[in-house]
């Protein structure tokens, strides 16, 4: 489960971490009210940041210095509800202006290829780190993680030395970076990423920027459910758990549904292929109705994935199983009945893939439909690629 900035800073500052001071706002008056109090503060100047579950924020005009109260508002009045790679913004993180020396990159992942912890460290951070191996690969240090032994201040040491860290930063990066091995395990992380971890002017090591990503496996001993509040995540992720499913949103065109995650995760990598040949469209979606989901289930998920805006078509790739068919069919229909009988426009192509237990059954029901929007395609690849040629076209 990814967390949104603000959350990743409350979870380092549990564990010691030095971050900015900063409270999140939802509308122009909170925003003024956290703005004057750090006025009043004697810290005029704020950064007004979206709070919004994917990179890119600053280039896309999503992080904004302002230098007193009536500046803030009118900030974050250019922020709030914008969109950054299909992410609405619903709130913003109004934030300490810090005086920057220098800028760095740090992260502890999962190295799922090498079934290990991996602690990346760069001094050259304020960009994505994927950039900065492309074009200096000798920037960026990959240093494995003991998970028996952890980052003791030696091993941070090492990762310091290794990522380049001047002398200046290099005390206060051990620190940190210990710190965040705490947080990373005491938090059940797969990613704790800061970009960037800054040097102050004062000579302090600050992280600017926090990404954090969960494994849900934990849930058992972590407050999930709190991070996880409605009330702060993207719509359809929201509409889509509190119908019980395994939804998450991505930034292409081609919204994706299938029964199993392998199945899904394949289909992602086809219409990606696909896409490629067809103007660079890509999936919109990950969506695993699962392997016994009934009617109800595929009319709740096609619903979610026509609700994107972002989407110009629909793949659904099913192979009947436990589920048969004929009930994935059945639920087609009945969605789009009930999106119809809405008085919503369901004109967005949908490419049918069907295979498996009744999948004669299955297309013979949707034949017999004929509903407009609906194609049926036998293979998976064929469909994948009729899917991204409509997305292209509209």
């Amino acid at each position: 489960m990814d967390l949104f900035e603000y959350q990743a800073k409350e979870i380092f500052a549990e564990f010691g971490v030095p971050v900015p001071q900063g409270k999140v706002a939802s509308t122009p008056d909170e925003v003024r009210a956290i703005a004057e109090e750090f006025a009043a503060a004697g810290k005029s100047r704020v950064v007004i940041k979206a709070q919004v579950k994917t990179g890119g924020r600053g280039k896309a005009g999503g992080v904004k210095v302002a230098d007193d109260a009536d500046d803030a508002v009118a900030k974050a009045q250019q922020i709030l509800g914008m969109d950054i790679k299909g992410h609405t913004v619903h709130r913003v993180l109004v934030e300490e202006a810090s005086d920057i020396a220098q800028e760095y990159y740090f992260s502890f992942l999962l190295d799922r290829a090498q079934r290990t912890f991996l602690s990346i460290c760069s001094a050259e951070g304020g960009v994505e780190i994927e950039e900065v191996a492309a074009t200096n690969p000798d920037a960026v240090a990959k240093v494995s993680i003991d998970a028996l032994k952890g980052a003791s201040p030696e091993v941070a040491a090492d990762i310091v030395k290794q990522g380049k860290l001047p002398e200046a930063a290099a005390a206060g990066a051990v620190e940190v970076i210990t710190k965040l091995w705490d947080a990373f395990v005491g938090k059940d992380a797969t990613l704790v990423e800061v970009n960037p971890l800054i040097l102050t002017g004062d000579g302090r090591v600050v992280a600017l920027d926090g990404k954090v990503t969960l494994d849900t496996n934990a849930e058992f001993r972590q407050d999930l459910e709190a991070l996880a509040s409605a009330a702060e995540g993207d719509p359809l992720e929201v509409q889509a758990r509190d119908k019980g499913l395994n939804y998450v949103k991505l930034d292409g065109q081609v919204g994706i549904i299938g029964n199993g995650a392998g199945l899904v995760m394949s289909t992602l990598d086809v219409v990606a292929y696909a896409g490629e040949q067809h103007g660079g469209v890509a999936p919109a979606n990950f969506l695993d109705i699962g392997g016994g989901a009934s009617a109800e289930v595929m009319a709740n998920g096609l619903e979610i994935v026509l609700g994107d805006p972002g989407v110009r078509s629909v793949f659904v790739n099913v192979f009947g199983g436990i589920t048969a068919c004929d009930a994935v069919a059945n639920g087609i229909v009945h969605a789009l009945e009930l999106l119809e009988s809405r008085g919503e426009d369901v004109s967005k192509p949908l490419v049918v893939r069907l295979d498996g237990n009744n999948a004669e059954l299955g297309r013979s029901i949707l034949t017999e439909r004929a509903h407009p929007a609906v194609r049926q395609v036998a293979t998976m690849d064929g469909a994948a690629d009729q899917a991204a040629e409509l997305a292209a076209a509209k």
